[in-house]
């Protein structure tokens, strides 16, 4: 269900390495547990993220949650579709739905640290059992 050649953050959070650049987004586990997404804020392009560090809100019917970095660099690209048109979340978290590109400073360690899509998938079922039990 979470693809394999991402890697993922406790707080829901997806990044992909192409080259130098990172790609983050919110997983499908966050966009769902969130509901009908209807704003999104994020920084603009030359921002200077470090890791762990809140870069961004994504505001839903719901509530209001921050999106935090996987990985430190600076803001390359921005997915500015998403202002219009936030609900892409909702329907293609990890695709068409990135939030971020980040020129990664330290992607090849960070990303080290993070959950591959397996150990992501087992953590959000216990986070599932937790909430039910």
């Amino acid at each position: 269900m979470y693809p394999s050649q991402f890697r993922y953050t406790k707080e829901h959070e997806w990044v992909k390495r192409e080259g130098d650049l990172a790609t983050i987004g919110i997983t499908d586990y966050a966009q769902h547990e969130l509901g009908d997404i209807v704003y999104v804020e994020l920084p603009a392009a030359g921002a200077k993220l470090e890791t762990g560090q809140a870069f961004g809100t994504v505001e839903s019917v719901k509530s209001v949650s921050e999106i935090f970095s996987p990985v430190s660099g600076e803001v390359a690209e921005i997915n500015t579709a998403l202002a219009d048109h936030p609900e892409k979340i909702n329907e293609d978290p990890h695709g068409a739905a990135w939030l971020v590109r980040v020129r990664a400073s330290n992607a090849a360690a960070e990303l080290d640290a993070l959950m591959d899509g397996a150990a992501y998938e087992a953590y959000v079922a216990e986070q599932q059992k937790e909430a039910s039990s």
